[in-house]
């Protein structure tokens, strides 16, 4: 039998594969997102440290966003897809999970609770998301990533 370390940790998709199952045929343009000094203090309130990074790759067309992002959940972190139309998150799927624990994250029925969430006072989701127990760190990683994708949609083209 193998260890519950091993079952937890994962490749599930990889980035390239996500990107291409929500944009079909190349139909989005590939940006970046530059952590500008005014960005950083929202940022920062939304994840409760620094990004560490100055910019960010994101996919965009029409008013869809994808974007792949990572926060650590306990000691590791944790890759997400995050696709966000129209202001609202269609989409977060766990793309790679590292921990030894938390990995039910990944599963609908976490991951559906965020389906039409919007941002508010740009940093605070607009509804409840429920936690999973023994899961806490992995869930608030997520929380922080969708929070922090609808905050950078807000700052591209696509949004408008």
């Amino acid at each position: 039998m193998l260890p519950a370390i091993t079952l937890a940790q994962g490749t599930y998709q990889s980035p390239k594969e996500f990107i291409a199952s929500v944009f079909p045929n190349d139909t989005a343009n590939k940006k970046k997102l530059w952590i500008t000094r005014s960005l950083k203090p929202t940022v920062k309130q939304i994840l409760g440290h620094d990004l560490g990074s100055l910019r960010v790759r994101y996919w965009g067309a029409d008013k869809r966003t994808a974007w792949i992002l990572e926060e650590i959940g306990k000691e590791k972190p944790i890759t997400t897809g995050i696709v966000v139309n129209n202001g609202r998150i269609e989409k977060i799927k766990v793309l790679v999970f590292r921990e030894s624990r938390g990995w039910e994250v990944k599963h609908d029925f976490f991951t559906n609770q965020f389906t039409g969430v919007t941002l508010q006072d740009n940093k605070t989701l607009s509804k409840p998301i429920d936690g999973i127990s023994g899961a806490t760190l992995s869930v608030r990683a997520l929380k922080k990533l969708a929070a922090l994708a609808l905050y950078f949609h807000q700052q591209t083209p696509f949004a408008k």
